[in-house]
């Protein structure tokens, strides 16, 4: 082969790896999802759902235990802080996504409507209410962890706001917190195996909160009750089957839960070294994950798939924040919000009534 032929060889390879790295360098680009924005017009958006619904009292789904015909009561009657959208938990978290945009933007539209229901609502009658509910017979279960854990996920939340709102409606709320904090410390260490699920009784979600809430208010009897919990269920946890995720139904990932939380917990390094045993595929630069699809979003069950795509979108990006070199992982995250997100506004009070928290906490995680 002659040096003119060798020479054109050459120069046709180079021109077709340039072509190719070309090609790759814009398939990367195109699939870089757009970051997810919490503007005003967004906190207005979210606000309304929670705003609409937080003295509405039906449709309402009590999932109550009835000893007697004395416990049968209107949902007001039963809850007059946390009667509203549809059942206890979801009115509890709406309490939370109205103090954090409050918070976050000031000047929220019907910002003084949304300050007086929160103020009528959380009163200290009102609460003691609530706490009498808990005390009655068959009902220290309730609400056991989902609603536990957003009730502290709302005392932190009001005990951060520097406003005399807040500080008054963290002081009304504290005896049901403090019962909250409390009945943690004395559950956990009966509780002898995690619960490894998509939906509310979710173990590693529900400790989640409940470390965050610990961790802000250092309360350090519920911390050493968490850390202890997560030794004994998760420390040991290797390979989770995320590809068998999700079920039909989630809107948690039990994997990526379990891994948020442990990242809360654990050191650093340890973490490090937990979650390549844990996900080993989250190291890879090249990892997928595909939103969860909804197939009806007036089902009030499909839909829960959009909470999982936010909830998913809140546990990689803490992972990326807790270790840099899973900064891959952010795209995924954005990839998954921008699926939903559009959707969680609609006349559709199944999904909406809940939604609209699990899109404002993966937007208040989405890396400044």
């Amino acid at each position: 082969m002659t040096k003119t032929k060798l020479l054109f060889i050459f120069i046709i390879t180079l021109l077709f790896n340039a072509c190719k790295g070309d090609k790759t360098k814009k398939e990367t680009v195109q699939n870089t999802a757009p970051i997810p924005v919490l503007n005003l017009e967004e906190a207005n958006r979210l606000a309304s759902l929670p705003l609409e619904c937080m003295q509405i009292e039906f449709p309402n789904k009590l999932n109550q235990t009835l000893q007697d015909s004395s416990q049968l009561a209107a949902p007001k009657k039963l809850h007059p802080a946390f009667y509203g959208c549809f059942d206890w938990h979801s009115s509890v978290h709406g309490h939370w996504s109205l103090v954090s945009l409050l918070k976050q933007f000031p000047s929220l539209n019907h910002s003084e409507i949304i300050r007086k229901k929160l103020k009528e609502n959380i009163s200290k009658e009102n609460i003691e209410a609530e706490l009498a509910y808990f005390k009655m017979k068959g009902n220290t279960s309730f609400e056991r962890t989902y609603g536990w854990a957003w009730i502290l996920k709302l005392a932190e939340e009001l005990h951060t706001w520097d406003d005399p709102l807040g500080k008054e409606l963290e002081k009304n709320l504290a005896p049901l917190t403090n019962y909250i904090a409390t009945s943690y410390i004395e559950f956990l260490p009966k509780l002898n195996y995690p619960i490894r699920v998509g939906e509310h009784t979710n173990t590693a979600f529900g400790l989640s909160l409940a470390w965050d809430y610990a961790s802000t208010l250092q309360n350090n009897e519920l911390q050493t009750s968490i850390t202890e919990t997560v030794n004994r269920f998760y420390k040991s946890d290797t390979n989770c089957p995320l590809s068998w995720e999700p079920s039909g139904f989630d809107f948690l990932s039990p994997c990526l839960e379990e891994a948020n939380l442990v990242r809360k917990v654990y050191a650093k390094e340890d973490f490090k070294v937990w979650l390549n045993n844990f996900l080993p595929q989250l190291t890879h630069s090249d990892f997928e994950l595909a939103p969860g699809k909804v197939g009806d979003r007036e089902d009030g069950k499909l839909v829960h798939l959009d909470g999982l795509n936010f909830s998913r979108a809140w546990c990689l990006y803490g992972i990326a924040q807790t270790l840099p070199e899973y900064n891959h992982l952010k795209n995924i995250a954005n990839q998954h919000i921008n699926y939903s997100l559009p959707n969680i506004v609609d006349n559709n009070y199944s999904g909406t009534h809940w939604l609209g928290t699990f899109a404002l906490y993966s937007l208040n995680h989405v890396p400044k």
